[in-house]
């Protein structure tokens, strides 16, 4: 840690905006309409095979519980291919890994609570895939755990803002 406040509240803290940018973007999609849905999936599916994949390649992080074959069946169910996915052309660092896990991971845990909203017969399965018990805060104090020298912290912080700005950049 760095003068006394932890590496997660400093990662909240520089990534406020960055967090606010992508829901303001995902915000736009009215989860009951079938349409809407479809897109938020579809733009779901650019960035977080391309995150994961990025994840999985760099050693030392905490195992990646991929979410990607939830959110194939998903857009299956509603007509589509999973569509390409976006580049992630960050610096693979483990700093800059558990800084971009912490965003896939917090996405995880806001599609918990945006799946409240999907009616009844439209299909979930990617949203509602919730954290194992006790796996969030085991991944935050995971991070918190880390080595947090001032160079290392900015590092988490550069993969956190590149794993926000591609999903703020994924919808169409």
């Amino acid at each position: 840690m760095t003068d006394g406040v932890s590496t997660v509240a400093r990662l909240r803290s520089a990534t406020a905006a960055d967090h606010d940018a992508v829901d303001a973007k995902f915000g736009r999609y009215d989860l009951t309409d079938a349409d809407d849905y479809r897109a938020f999936l579809i733009a779901h599916a650019k960035a977080l095979p391309a995150v994961e994949a990025w994840l999985t390649a760099i050693p030392g992080l905490a195992t990646v519980r991929s979410r990607g074959t939830e959110l194939a069946a998903d857009l299956a169910a509603l007509g589509e291919d999973m569509p390409a996915p976006m580049a992630f052309d960050v610096p693979a660092s483990p700093a800059a890994g558990w800084g971009a896990m912490y965003v896939v991971e917090g996405s995880r845990l806001g599609g918990v609570m945006l799946s409240r909203s999907v009616p009844e017969g439209m299909p979930s399965a990617y949203l509602g895939a919730k954290h194992l018990s006790g796996e969030w805060r085991a991944l935050l104090t995971a991070i918190d755990g880390e080595t947090a020298d001032e160079a290392w912290v900015e590092q988490a912080i550069v993969g956190a803002k590149a794993a926000f700005d591609l999903y703020r950049r994924a919808p169409a």
